[in-house]
């Protein structure tokens, strides 16, 4: 599996964290910054990161920011991504059984390193369950599809 990640300044801290956790489960990622904590604006990074998603270069994402709002906001707009903001265990295991979330947003500043940790770990390993919620997505899908066209 290959992923891509991003971050702006309220969240480096945070990527440094996560990132031996994606080497543990042999996950190739692609870096698109920044790698500073100095003020940037979240929609570039934000924008980066899902557009690789959104067209398949990538399988899946993962985006922080300060609160991981900003970066929600930004990843949703584009097709094919579905984001799901977990800054907690619970949300981040059901974005994947549920929602077959495609891109992980965490709040740099919300979430512990720990916590971040075990997030990443089940967000990963956590399957889509499918059946009715095969159903659902079909029909996002579908409301992408109809928006398209207006």
């Amino acid at each position: 599996m290959k992923i891509a990640i991003g971050c702006d300044h309220g969240g480096t801290a945070l990527k440094k964290e996560i990132l031996p956790v994606l080497k543990e489960l042999s996950i190739e990622w692609e870096d698109f910054g920044t790698d500073t904590d100095e003020s940037v604006d979240y929609p570039d990074f934000g924008e980066r990161v899902s557009q690789a998603v959104s067209n398949g270069k990538v399988d899946r994402g993962i985006l922080i920011c300060g609160t991981g709002i900003g970066m929600t906001i930004v990843a949703n707009k584009f097709p094919r991504v579905r984001a799901a903001l977990c800054n907690e265990i619970y949300c981040a295991k059901m974005s994947r059984l549920h929602n077959d979330a495609n891109l992980l947003v965490l709040g740099g500043r919300i979430v512990d390193k720990e916590t971040a940790r075990q997030i990443v770990q089940i967000w990963f390993t956590t399957p889509f369950e499918g059946g009715r919620h095969q159903r659902r997505l079909d029909k996002i899908r579908a409301i992408e599809a109809k928006l398209k066209c207006q």
